[in-house]
């Protein structure tokens, strides 16, 4: 593949990244406050919504069938176009019934859209490459991120929320409609399968992104809902903490691809579960609302080091196999995603200590699969 074509995938996959972020970082930062604020939502409610929030994500299995219908590209600019359409339509549906519409449309969008984006990335950057456009990309949505803090802090005091909703989901539509139109396809990438694909040596990425997904929904779900519950965050402080949290991202994310290269998945895997269990021990307990900000700013530096679930599958993967593979990691990754959160808000109401406990066993499970990996560079 030449030069030319990588750079031509990689500013497409630029244009998405930062849309898809402006998106959904307008969508996180103010969905909790609204949730709260205005819409008067319980624990258990949260546990819900986020539940139904990741249908799409163990519905991505889909993705094989509508590419046969569809182009990668074209369906990874149709799904931010609907993501756009639900972060703009969230504000107009104040009700717990209109939230779980808004984010089921929004999270059609955005799991859609993962789903794609990965396998365009590990289908056109090679082995070392790839680790390294993931971090990359995940730098610049940081830095995305970074501006919607900063707009958000200052929009939140002259607008309201229906007409911040409405702004960001506006702006999204609007990048996506320009993607619609580019082609950014080589025609020398090996030809995907165009169905499901399952085999016995891919047992442990299947096994690691279950783990990632349970894991990860109990910190979606409920670390940003604990500050704002118990230690009463205002949307500024909120806003203030995320925009705190990718400044260093921003600058960590680039590095953790190269430490991917250099170290290898093991070992960063390995990093990121450790300090995982000391993370949601320390959600359950925390008294401090300073610390409780510390825990969420560590908690994202080490969710930076999932790519290299997906950089391990790229070294053992027939090329014909990461299209299908990733709509069937994001399906088994969603397995739990779709249980855990209502589960955990049931929990959450007899003590919200119990899903944070939970969530440290499951990493601590994750720490022990994960030193099964071996690739040729690990062996």
């Amino acid at each position: 593949m030449s030069d030319a074509d990588r750079r031509r995938m990689y500013i497409f996959l630029l244009v998405m990244t930062i849309a898809v972020a402006a998106g959904f970082q307008a969508w996180r930062t103010l969905y909790n406050n609204f949730a709260v604020d205005i819409v008067g939502l319980t624990g258990q409610q949260i546990g819900l919504i986020q539940s139904v929030r990741e249908v799409p994500g163990f519905l991505a299995l889909l993705v094989i069938y509508l590419l046969l219908f569809i182009t990668e590209h074209r369906l990874a600019a149709v799904s931010i176009i609907i993501l756009g359409f639900g972060v703009g339509l969230t504000g107009f549906l104040p009700t717990y019934q209109g939230l779980i519409i808004t984010t089921l449309i929004m999270s059609f969008g955005m799991h859609y859209y993962e789903t794609v984006n990965q396998s365009l990335t590990l289908q056109y950057f090679d082995l070392k490459e790839a680790p390294v456009i993931m971090g990359r990309l995940r730098a610049m949505g940081s830095a995305t991120n970074l501006v919607v803090g900063g707009v958000i802090f200052l929009l939140s005091m002259i607008l309201n929320f229906q007409q911040l909703f409405l702004l960001f989901g506006s702006i999204v539509i609007l990048a996506a409609l320009w993607c619609l139109t580019q082609n950014p396809t080589a025609a020398n990438v090996p030809p995907q399968n165009k169905k499901m694909v399952l085999r016995w040596r891919y047992w442990l990425f299947y096994l690691l992104n279950f783990f990632a997904g349970a894991r990860r929904q109990i910190f979606v779900a409920f670390a940003v809902f604990l500050m704002v519950e118990k230690f009463h965050y205002s949307i500024q402080e909120i806003t203030l903490l995320f925009i705190i949290n990718n400044i260093i991202n921003w600058w960590l994310s680039p590095a953790i691809g190269r430490a991917i290269n250099r170290f290898g998945e093991r070992k960063v895997l390995s990093l990121e579960y450790a300090a995982m269990i000391f993370i949601f021990i320390s959600y359950a307990y925390v008294d401090s609302k300073l610390f409780v900000a510390f825990l969420y700013i560590l908690d994202h530096v080490f969710y930076n080091f999932s790519p290299a679930i997906r950089s391990y599958f790229q070294k053992i993967a027939d090329p014909t196999d990461i299209a299908p593979s990733m709509a069937v990691s994001f399906t088994i990754n969603h397995i739990a995603a779709v249980v855990i959160p209502v589960c955990g808000g049931i929990l959450w109401m007899v003590d919200y200590k119990i899903p944070f406990i939970a969530a440290a066993g499951l990493a601590f499970i994750s720490l022990i699969f994960v030193q099964c990996i071996s690739t040729p560079d690990q062996d």
